[in-house]
């Protein structure tokens, strides 16, 4: 693989945003939003629909980069280093910190050719390499053992869950030290999410996790610590169990409790 450097989390700190505003055009969607996220934790950002979770979310890899008419203020650092500076690595910052959509989205092609992709692209053509880093994404992924029959066969074929947990691995494949996921489990069945949440909690270990969630009981279950978000901006960040009992903002405790979103 090109040798593509990792972010040095020296301090614990794995993301700081600082005094992020985020325009979509004239439409504001981030106001001033400053929240650290700690290394190998899995961070929830709650919050109704349209509130700026998925948009700051996508900032952290530079995916809004994509969309027209978008424009960022304030600074990001990962691992100490502002992504936004002008001299920033796209390739190195979306090696490190990968992305699982909403919606599964594998490639039209096998299984094997779908998690192998990533690593192809940084270099890697030898068979050996490539089997060796196929069977490891997929067991990180807790699917090989379901897979391994069929890593010739469409990664269309597969069950929704199952292509959200290849989608896992394909993500893993390249090594990040982020994963971001936008409402994994929002198009999956209650068994499949409950092995999607199984997961986190294994990837932790090694991996950093920020996801966006509508389920507050799946925030509640697995998060370490929990960000409320409301009309762009961020209301509360702490550890989950206190954002959950006994949280410091009023609007917080509204949204927990179900008076309003």
């Amino acid at each position: 693989m090109k040798e593509i450097q990792k972010f040095n989390f020296s301090d614990g700190v794995a993301v700081e945003a600082k005094n992020v505003d985020l325009y979509y055009g004239k439409f504001q969607a981030l106001k001033k939003v400053n929240m650290r996220i700690q290394e190998k934790r899995i961070t929830a950002m709650i919050g109704p629909s349209g509130c700026g979770k998925s948009t700051l979310l996508k900032s952290l890899n530079r995916m809004n980069d994509l969309v027209e008419g978008c424009k960022v203020e304030g600074e990001i650092f990962i691992g100490g280093e502002n992504v936004y500076e002008k001299t920033a690595d796209l390739s190195r910052l979306r090696k490190n910190v990968g992305m699982v959509f909403q919606r599964p989205n594998p490639f039209a092609m096998s299984v094997y050719d779908n998690v192998a992709y990533g690593p192809r692209t940084f270099g890697i053509r030898k068979k050996t390499e490539l089997d060796e880093i196929v069977e490891r994404s997929l067991r990180g992924a807790a699917i090989w053992n379901e897979l391994k029959d069929r890593l010739n066969k469409s990664a269309l074929g597969l069950s929704g869950g199952q292509q959200q947990r290849l989608c896992i691995a394909r993500s893993l494949a390249v090594e990040p030290q982020i994963l971001l996921m936008d409402e994994p489990t929002s198009a999956l069945d209650p068994i499949s999410t409950g092995k999607i949440e199984e997961l986190c909690m294994q990837l932790k270990k090694d991996v950093t996790i920020v996801i966006v969630t509508h389920n507050m009981q799946q925030a509640l279950r697995i998060s370490d610590q929990t960000a409320f978000f409301l009309l762009g901006e961020m209301v509360e960040i702490g550890d989950t169990q206190t954002v959950f009992s006994m949280p410091k903002e009023k609007r917080t405790e509204e949204y927990i409790t179900g008076r309003f979103g």
